[in-house]
């Protein structure tokens, strides 16, 4: 692998973008909200190191990949929706899922496979979903989330129900079919929806710059008369701008918008991963700018919290997530003779020879 395209290639996602709008000052974030965020953000880092654990115990199975380093994007882009509002989610989704409002109790326990589950265990890590709270659901398969989104969109616009939908996709997503097809269609339609792209730099071991043709994925926008915004994904409040900007001007029936969230994870593709495809002082320089550590500082010196006050909130989140886990843990897996229900066709038509 060509190390010199790889440090070309970070460098410019290290780069302020000529594309990147400046946060606008009218635009005031109450600190109650700012609190929020950072809460929301120490409990997806929390809730993943502890997958991580549960992973190498065995008691999650198949393949998990954690959201760790990326949180700001997930929680400022779902912090801009109402509850009834849409998002579709990646193979990385157990970021959003929290962000988006799922309960902590039954995401372990689908994900260790358990039929109090939010989907009563059957579809675990990459197709973790939640109805109820606007989450359509993870998908394993590289930008395959993206027409469902439209979907959702589509039937937001058909129903007139005033809901936006965020279908979330990385930067190897780009390169699909199913992202040009999609946003095409969106134009053309003027679907309620935002294309949220979160650009870590790399499609599981390659990165952006040997598989994309263009600098930054936001400069796809124009090809299909929509607006591309860059934004530091790596700044939750930054995001929460972007994307509330952007609800705003869709339920004001403008185009769609096409957002680029640069942001990077600080583990693996897959937990196991070896990561012999990027260097250490790579992964050390991003992690100078962790979304949550900064964002603590940040709010301390904005007299919004204090180092004590910051304990009792994490104190406070560790103990939902160990109950999340106890929860996981009792409770029972799904009886074979549930093993065929919630399909949508005959069990007599699946195994008819």
């Amino acid at each position: 692998m060509d190390n010199n395209k790889t440090t070309a290639n970070n460098k410019v996602n290290k780069q302020k973008s000529s594309k990147e709008k400046k946060d606008s000052k009218s635009e005031k974030i109450p600190d109650n909200l700012k609190l929020l965020f950072l809460e929301k953000m120490y409990t997806i880092r929390k809730f993943e190191e502890k997958v991580k654990e549960l992973f190498s115990l065995g008691l999650i199975r198949g393949s998990t990949h954690v959201y760790i380093g990326e949180e700001a994007v997930a929680v400022g882009a779902c912090s801009a929706l109402a509850s009834d509002d849409y998002i579709v989610s990646t193979h990385r989704g157990h970021g959003h899922c929290i962000a988006k409002g799922a309960e902590l109790r039954p995401m372990m326990a689908e994900l260790l496979g358990k039929e109090t589950g939010c989907c009563k265990g059957k579809g675990g890590s990459m197709h973790i979903a939640d109805f109820d709270k606007g989450i359509l659901g993870a998908v394993g398969i590289v930008g395959a989330g993206l027409p469902i989104a439209v979907g959702a969109a589509l039937s937001s616009k058909y129903l007139n129900n005033g809901k936006i939908t965020i279908s979330f996709f990385g930067d190897g997503a780009s390169n699909q079919g199913t992202f040009h097809e999609c946003l095409n269609l969106a134009s053309i339609w003027k679907l309620p929806i935002i294309f949220v792209c979160e650009n870590n730099c790399y499609a599981i071991t390659v990165p952006a710059s040997y598989s994309t043709s263009c600098t930054n994925i936001a400069d796809r926008a124009p090809g299909y008369n929509i607006e591309g915004i860059i934004t530091d994904g790596s700044d939750v409040e930054k995001v929460y701008i972007a994307v509330k900007k952007a609800v705003d001007n869709v339920k004001n029936g403008s185009r769609t918008v096409l957002i680029e969230a640069k942001t990077y994870r600080y583990e693996g593709h897959w937990i196991g991963d070896p990561q012999v495809y990027r260097s250490k002082e790579e992964i050390d320089y991003w992690k100078t700018k962790d979304p949550i550590n900064n964002y603590k500082k940040k709010l301390i010196n904005e007299k919004i919290i204090t180092e004590n006050s910051y304990t009792l909130m994490t104190d406070k989140v560790d103990k939902l997530i160990e109950d999340a886990v106890e929860f996981a843990k009792n409770s029972k897996f799904l009886s074979a003779d549930k093993a065929l229900d919630d399909i949508y066709t005959s069990n007599d038509f699946m195994f008819r020879s």
